[in-house]
């Protein structure tokens, strides 16, 4: 009996010791590995003071509101360009001013909060390897562009992001009793007449009840979409906006907010901006969390259709009264010029673009 016991104490032992063996030395797979998404090709040759954001230019003609949803370009899902020491440092102080305005997370939201973070490592050392360094031993994080270490295992998630990725990330999860994505958690530096504190909490009607036409033509598709969303298949939109300088975070109650609501006669062309947040939108394969996430990117103004001929709704929720009264006749100047020099045909329809988001010889520009 007692050799029976010990026999069996001695299998247990090396039960365990061999289940310990495995989980710490098998090769695990990454979390791209786990959403079926790869990771990014590196950029091995990558300068961030040489870096220039693809120049997106997201319109559509005739334009319907919907989601106009795109397959995402997995090398592209965080962008870093040659504002990024700019933005990071821009970042921490709205931060330091504003507090839960800026970043929060409910209960419940840590797991995903934390899954979210880790990928977005993953991403940064394996696109832009000579500027980031992890090691996973003692989890600490090395940004050569900034010169920064960081301890990842006591660091706040959010505080993480919000320090390294000039990018802003909102965190949904399921409310199990409705059914609907509600706004669990988020850093957002990049908000225009909202925050994240009157937000949060909310599910996805209530947090897009401003935009024109959501409750009538979007609602129920985007619920059913968020309810349905594989980890394989993210996407990607772009939204605009007329702004004029280039304010990143703005509010009702900044005085540079009330320049929307008159047009000023002797505003400058130079001084107006077309604003695209370029967002993407993916499911996190562990805590089954969506995350949506965008960047503002500001470049002068190249259009005018959609400005003359949309819907007032619209134009009214992109504000861009204030300064159509510079811009359009600009603009119809320049298109007659680029008839004139023939790099328009006369009779060219306003359409959307085959290079949409982007324009016929993009690339050349960067």
């Amino acid at each position: 009996m007692i050799n029976n016991t010990i026999a069996f104490v001695l299998f247990a032992v090396a039960s365990y010791s061999i289940w310990l063996f495995l989980r710490y030395t098998a090769p695990k797979p990454n979390t791209f590995e786990l959403t079926g998404v790869p990771l990014p090709q590196p950029l091995p040759d990558f300068e961030i003071d040489k870096a220039k954001p693809r120049p997106y230019r997201p319109f559509r003609w005739e334009y319907h509101q919907n989601m106009s949803l795109k397959k995402m370009e997995p090398d592209w899902w965080i962008e870093l360009e040659s504002t990024y020491r700019e933005r990071v440092a821009q970042r921490k102080r709205l931060y330091a001013e504003r507090g839960r305005e800026i970043l929060d997370a409910q209960p419940g939201s840590e797991a995903a909060c934390k899954e979210l973070t880790g990928m977005v490592i993953e991403f940064l050392c394996a696109r832009y390897p000579k500027q980031f360094q992890f090691d996973p031993q003692n989890g600490s994080f090395h940004n050569r562009i900034l010169d920064t270490m960081c301890n990842t295992r006591i660091v706040d998630p959010l505080v993480f992001l919000l320090h390294h990725v000039p990018e802003d990330f909102l965190i949904t999860q399921k409310d199990q009793q409705t059914g609907l994505y509600f706004l669990r958690a988020g850093v957002s530096c990049s908000a225009v007449g909202w925050n994240l504190a009157t937000k949060i909490g909310k599910p996805l009607h209530e947090i897009h009840a401003p935009v024109p036409d959501y409750k009538e033509k979007m609602q129920f598709s985007m619920d059913r979409y968020f309810d349905k969303m594989p980890c394989d298949k993210p996407i990607q939109r772009g939204s605009w906006g007329l702004e004029i300088g280039q304010p990143l975070f703005l509010q009702s109650d900044d005085s540079h907010f009330k320049l929307r609501e008159t047009q000023n006669p002797n505003l400058q062309p130079e001084d107006i901006f077309l604003r695209v947040d370029w967002q993407t939108l993916r499911r996190l394969p562990k805590s089954q969390a969506i995350v949506f996430n965008f960047k503002a990117l500001f470049t002068p103004v190249l259009f005018a259709k959609i400005l003359r001929d949309a819907k007032k709704p619209l134009l009214d929720y992109k504000a861009s009264a204030h300064v159509e009264h510079i811009i359009l006749p600009i603009l119809d100047r320049w298109s007659r010029e680029q008839e004139e020099k023939g790099w328009v045909p006369t009779d060219w329809a306003e359409r959307t673009l085959n290079e949409d988001p982007f324009f016929p010889g993009w690339e050349s520009g960067i």
